[in-house]
């Protein structure tokens, strides 16, 4: 399994293999059984991965403790990549469409571990644009958070989208009511009420001494707008909101247990615009977008020895903005800029305060040759500029200058993705 599972080992005979061929367009194709229609697609992803300095880490007020000492979980780190050959995120999925439903299924998997990632039911048949979703499946809030990693522009998730949501971004298990406006523009409102067992604002660490609500604990919204600009230009503009009924961290030393215990809100804004030179293979091609998160959260601190509770106001956001152009056909380049913590107010607990950290950078660059539409190669070279990063697996912060990181990445979809979107 640990053989088929890493795909980028096979990178240099994929290369030779495509190098041969022409390029051409994904052949669309579904199975027809009685009134269902079946489509299914594989993804493959392989990253060899080199970090020439520093060490993997959190960023200064986002591990476990934010800012203080972190015991137990590190959050963020599950997928870190080792130096070397890793096997990136690969998926299947199942999409089954019949006049009245979409029945999708998303299963994913790395050397370590397999686990359906998404598995919801959408309508097809609903009056005046409206449209539900119920199941498991990723929010629609912001640009990113509802892509999966195929469909990136770089290898990593943005940083305010793992560090305020989580590791998958914002996936949670619930219910989606959405309205297209009849409109020639694009214009989408839409709401979710889900379970909230995230990892971000809807976080309940083990060990806990406050009782865990019933669910549904997490409340979005979002809206969405793309003017009709002509065949050339694509823009898409979008804003989001919620708000979580518990977050609670817990710091345990042994003898004793800190904790903090309350409610969470965030706001989010989000843009995207597009330019199709209409080249061929996507030369002259570009694209250029960001967004911005700011959450807060109200939290009482107390602990195991019963001492006395104190409110607190944690705020913290982060940003990134990326563009990307087509330079020659079948290759793109790209620039990433990305801030986390520009406001990183946080409790602490030895000394118990709101302490303030300082802010976090990451600066990104790639390179990206598609040998086939639904085939790339990526080459990313990677800064991380972490207030406050600490060496993995260490008790102690570590000060360090920064960090440079080089990814080769390979990916390889075949068949229809039930996830593509502007």
């Amino acid at each position: 399994m640990h053989n088929i599972l890493r795909p980028a080992a096979l990178a240099p005979l994929a290369l030779a293999l495509f190098a041969a061929a022409p390029l051409p367009v994904q052949a669309q194709s579904s199975l027809k059984l009685g009134e269902v229609e079946l489509d299914a697609s594989l993804t493959l992803d392989g990253i060899f991965a080199r970090r020439y300095s520093g060490k993997e880490g959190a960023p200064a007020g986002f591990g476990h403790a934010h800012g203080d000492e972190d015991h137990g979980h590190h959050h963020g780190h599950s997928h870190a990549l080792e130096n070397g050959f890793n096997a990136g995120h690969s998926e299947i999925g199942l999409r089954a469409r019949t006049d009245l439903f979409d029945g999708v299924l998303t299963i994913g998997f790395d050397d370590e571990d397999v686990k359906v990632e998404e598995a919801y039911l959408v309508t097809r048949a609903l009056p005046a644009g409206l449209r539900v979703k119920a199941g498991k499946f990723l929010s629609d809030i912001g640009y990113v958070n509802s892509r999966h990693p195929h469909d990136w522009s770089f290898v990593e998730r943005p940083l305010v989208n793992q560090y305020l949501f989580g590791d998958h971004g914002l996936l949670e298990r619930g219910v989606q009511l959405s309205y297209t406006l009849p409109t020639r523009s694009f214009a989408m409102l839409g709401v979710e009420v889900l379970q909230g067992n995230g990892e971000g604002l809807d976080r309940y660490d083990d060990g806990a001494l406050s009782a865990r609500k019933s669910g549904p604990r997490l409340l979005t919204a979002f809206a969405k707008f793309g003017p009709d600009l002509g065949d050339r230009h694509a823009l898409q503009a979008g804003v989001s909101g919620g708000t979580s009924r518990q977050n609670v961290r817990v710091d345990a030393h042994g003898d004793h247990t800190h904790y903090i215990d309350g409610d969470a809100w965030f706001a989010g804004a989000d843009l995207m615009y597009r330019y199709d030179a209409g080249r061929s293979h996507g030369e002259g091609n570009w694209r250029i977008g960001g967004e911005y998160y700011y959450v807060e959260r109200d939290v009482g601190a107390g602990g195991g020895n019963r001492a006395r509770w104190l409110n607190y106001t944690e705020k913290q956001d982060g940003a990134y903005i990326e563009a990307v152009y087509g330079f020659a056909p079948r290759w793109e380049a790209g620039v990433r800029a990305e801030a986390l913590g520009l406001n990183n107010k946080v409790v602490k607990f030895h000394p118990r305060a709101l302490g303030e950290e300082d802010s976090s950078y990451r600066y990104s660059a790639q390179v990206t040759w598609r040998a086939r539409e639904t085939v790339f190669v990526r080459a990313q070279l990677t800064r991380e500029d972490f207030a406050g990063q600490r060496a993995h697996g260490s008790e102690a912060a570590v000060a360090q200058d920064g960090s440079w990181m080089f990814m080769l990445q390979l990916n390889a979809l075949f068949g229809s993705h039930p996830a593509h979107r502007f």
